[in-house]
């Protein structure tokens, strides 16, 4: 049985990691960290918890949070950081959902998050946790990036053309929507239910910080820089990503569908619709599934790729507990397997 600790685990990544944890066979939940809740029974912050867990908030503590086998961040940027050495030196595994160990260039985390890097010489040891790329090296980490939400969602519906050199990559197109979850479990006006409701709107158009990891990962598939504009819109629903990628074909002969096919055949969270099928958010409503469908307009020289993710799950807890599965020598899809939620 593998013993596992959340630290911050009132948010939406952080309740959403329980309710997927609950229904593994091999994970006992030994601490659920809070400091602004220590103290609070899970289920009286989370009634939806009620009768799975007996825990209690408690503060974080390094030592008791080392005596799990793996410890999962579900914490703002810059929280982990600070604990992860100590967890690390304890001989525990860490799986960290926020951005602190995503973007491999310290300065150019810096720059994005506004804070100094607390702990730069263990950003070139993390492994990005993206397992259709990465399932090798998961296996062996002792620190994970877990992607974000949107990274996820845009990178798997560009991975065939740039691991085949099929689009011109210095003007790559990401137009992606997301449910108001992906802002967190906040007080925030433009969150409030009367603000998103009836209404849809583009935000960060001029640079939004998930770009660079993008960025990031999209030039690692190609082999050399990429061009890409990211603009994010939100959506008013509460779970979901929809993305629609736009980039110019090299070679007008390859069959897309094909192609997109061969390369997640064996992958059991891709799902590539048929032509002419469009992937709904609802259609991934509760589950680690990312469904995508590929399109050439008009037979042009355009290719326009749709990807539908929840981000709650595939793009941020359902991956972190998938990334956890490969690095146990688990089944991948164990306590993954519900489908999705509908309506």
């Amino acid at each position: 049985m593998i013993r596992a600790s959340i630290v911050g685990g009132t948010g939406y990544t952080g309740v959403e990691l329980l309710r997927l944890l609950v229904l593994h066979p091999e994970v006992e939940v030994a601490a659920i960290t809070s400091r602004s809740e220590s103290g609070l029974p899970v289920a009286d912050l989370f009634p939806s918890l009620r009768g799975h867990f007996d825990l209690c908030f408690s503060e974080p503590d390094p030592d008791r949070l080392a005596e799990s086998d793996v410890v999962f961040f579900a914490t703002p940027h810059g929280v982990a950081q600070a604990m992860v050495p100590e967890i690390l030196k304890r001989g525990a595994r860490v799986i960290d959902l926020s951005a602190d160990f995503r973007i491999q260039d310290q300065q150019l985390w810096e720059k994005w998050y506004s804070q100094s890097h607390a702990c730069p010489e263990l950003i070139a040891e993390a492994v990005y946790g993206l397992p259709e790329v990465n399932r090798e090296a998961i296996r062996e980490a002792r620190l994970i990036a877990c992607p974000g939400c949107y990274p996820t969602s845009v990178q798997l519906g560009f991975l065939p053309l740039l691991e085949n050199n099929l689009v011109a990559v210095d003007d790559l197109i990401a137009n992606s929507a997301s449910g108001a979850s992906g802002a967190g479990r906040q007080a925030k006006i433009d969150n409030l239910h009367s603000e998103v409701s009836d209404s849809f709107k583009a935000y960060a158009a001029g640079g939004h910080r998930h770009l660079p990891e993008i960025a990031q990962g999209l030039a690692s598939f190609a082999g050399k820089p990429v061009g890409l504009t990211f603009v994010p819109h939100l959506l008013p629903i509460v779970r979901g990503i929809h993305s629609t990628l736009y980039a110019t074909l090299l070679d007008t002969s390859v069959d897309l569908q094909a192609l997109f096919e061969a390369r997640y055949a064996d992958e059991p969270f891709v799902d590539v619709l048929p032509a002419g099928a469009h992937p709904q958010t609802r259609s991934v409503r509760g589950s680690n599934i990312c469904r995508i469908s590929v399109v050439r307009p008009q037979n042009g020289d355009k290719v326009v790729v749709m990807s539908a993710i929840d981000n709650l799950v595939k793009g941020a807890s359902g991956q972190a507990l998938q990334n956890m599965n490969i690095m146990f020598g688990l089944p991948e899809t164990l306590g993954l397997e519900a489908p999705p939620l509908l309506p």
